[in-house]
């Protein structure tokens, strides 16, 4: 979010100019929020070593692009751009309906092709590197130290907090409580990638209740996430069968940015069944065959640690 970036340039600053003046303390501040801490330094090659379930090879069908569509054998990818209301009441989103002819074709992404804290790169720029059609934004898991992070049938962390998503190998997803399991079950089960940011939107096809209070954990406190705001979220409309959104906002008269209900029911009325929240305020991005296609309210984008896409 806005306020979290502000927050993080803010220590920067005043950790660089105290580390001058007083030495330890600001070491350590500007080690936390700002250093990259590098993991896995080659993801690319430690997922060819760890992953179980390598997605589909050898697709020889021919792909159809547009600008707002995209086909290739059992895969559809669909752009709609939405505004509604008027003057200071406007909004407007961006809808990417996504059927997948293998759950494993939805993949993920971290910034610079490492895993680690603080490492950030734009959406844009790790979509291209990975031959995306479709991109958005994920769940910023470089700036917390806890969630449970399973990418592309790969464990990366396991350090449950909040309630996540998972997206099965069987083209299902379910919303559930990462402190009542472990990553290695979840593999086990047939989890393919998990996204640890939330809170959850949609339910079994109905608004979780009480998301009008809900703020987000962090790892220097709770952070509040309510009021008209840019947003990314993600949701299930039926087997291999996604919907993405990307809402933008913070400029009058082209988009006011939505609230957290009103993100649930924007994703209850596309079809879905379930839906969880992304990372937004100057994160969200939608990345479509070559190009941000919305209007990110930093104008321009911003870099996080990862995304989700769908390759070419």
């Amino acid at each position: 979010m806005t306020a979290r970036r502000r927050l993080r340039a803010w220590i920067a600053a005043t950790c660089t100019a105290a580390l001058i003046a007083t030495g330890t303390a600001a070491t350590w501040a500007l080690d936390r929020f700002v250093v990259w801490h590098v993991e896995v330094a080659d993801v690319a090659q430690y997922e060819a070593e760890n992953s179980t379930a390598q997605p589909p090879t050898g697709d020889t069908a021919t792909a159809e692009l547009t600008d707002t569509s995209y086909t290739k054998g059992g895969t559809s990818i669909t752009i709609t751009t939405v505004n509604t209301g008027s003057g200071s009441d406007t909004l407007t989103y961006y809808v990417a309906d996504v059927v997948l002819d293998d759950a494993t074709a939805l993949r993920s992404a971290f910034a610079h092709n490492q895993f680690g804290e603080n490492i950030t790169q734009k959406t844009s720029e790790i979509a291209a590197g990975h031959d995306a059609v479709l991109a958005i934004n994920g769940d910023y898991y470089g700036f917390r130290d806890t969630g449970i992070v399973i990418r592309n049938g790969v464990v990366y962390r396991d350090e449950p907090a909040r309630a996540g998503i998972a997206f099965y190998t069987d083209g299902t997803a379910r919303i559930y409580d990462e402190t009542t399991t472990s990553a290695a079950a979840l593999v086990e089960a047939g989890v393919w990638n998990t996204l640890s940011f939330g809170p959850a939107l949609v339910e079994d096809g109905r608004v979780v209740a009480g998301i009008d209070q809900v703020e987000v954990d962090t790892n220097f406190g709770n952070h509040s996430i309510q009021g008209e705001q840019p947003r990314t979220a993600v949701g299930v409309i039926g087997t291999n069968h996604l919907v993405f959104v990307v809402v933008d906002g913070r400029e009058e008269g082209y988009s006011r940015g939505a609230t957290l209900p009103e993100l649930a029911q924007i994703m209850l009325d596309l079809g879905a069944t379930t839906a969880y929240n992304l990372d937004g305020g100057g994160s969200s991005t939608m990345y479509f065959a070559g190009e941000v296609i919305n209007q990110p309210s930093n104008r321009g984008e911003r870099a996080t640690s990862d995304i989700l896409y769908v390759g070419r």
